[in-house]
């Protein structure tokens, strides 16, 4: 299954420009199988996603994207939304307390995180990281950074032996899709999203 990992509409992110409804026909224009809804701090309602998909035949799954004082991480799984900014450590006790799953997002997002002198970093510091500890897999390709980010990001997982996922971090239409994760199975729902996750049968690619 062709599924984007990792986007976000409005209003319920507010640096969004995608609505919901026009999501639905971009995403089946460019074939993807399904997609997952990871708003800012914000889990959408069951109901609204059945809602949404309608007789679309995509798959939608939801999300969270949630601010930690070491990075952002995307959570599956978790039945809460979290508000405010928290430690990676108290993210991480919650994600294991429901079972769900978690994957650093963007970890080596440029100037936004790092100085110029740290951009220089080998891949055994950048391994160093603390938030790296905390996560269950790492975002190695996101549609919003460049791609000597997320060239770190991979070099990083396959260092520290963590899964690497993709997503276009999408707040534009035309981004949708832009990086995918490709799952061997078929998922119906947010469990089974969660369980593939952990089985690591997946690969990322471009979805355009």
């Amino acid at each position: 299954m062709k599924i984007d990992l990792h986007l976000h509409t409005k209003p319920r992110s507010q640096c969004s420009y995608i609505d919901p409804a026009d999501l639905i026909a971009e995403a089946k224009k460019i074939g993807l199988d399904g997609f997952c809804l990871t708003e800012h701090q914000v889990l959408w309602d069951k109901d609204a996603v059945r809602e949404l998909a309608g007789e679309s035949g995509l798959k939608i799954f939801r999300g969270n994207e949630i601010t930690t004082a070491q990075g952002d991480v995307l959570v599956f799984g978790l039945e809460k939304d979290i508000q405010g900014i928290i430690t990676i450590q108290e993210l991480h006790q919650e994600v294991q307390a429901a079972g769900a799953y978690s994957i650093l997002a963007h970890p080596f997002r440029g100037f936004k995180t790092f100085g110029v002198t740290d951009l220089q970093m080998s891949v055994d510091q950048a391994a160093r990281k603390k938030a790296l500890q905390y996560v269950d897999a790492v975002e190695i390709r996101n549609g919003k950074v460049s791609p000597q980010d997320n060239e770190m990001a991979q070099k990083v997982a396959e260092k520290l032996g963590l899964p690497g996922t993709g997503g276009s971090d999408a707040h534009n239409l035309d981004d949708i899709g832009t990086f995918i994760t490709l799952f061997e199975q078929t998922i119906e729902d947010d469990r089974q999203l969660v369980e593939a996750l952990r089985t690591g049968c997946f690969t990322v690619a471009s979805g355009r």
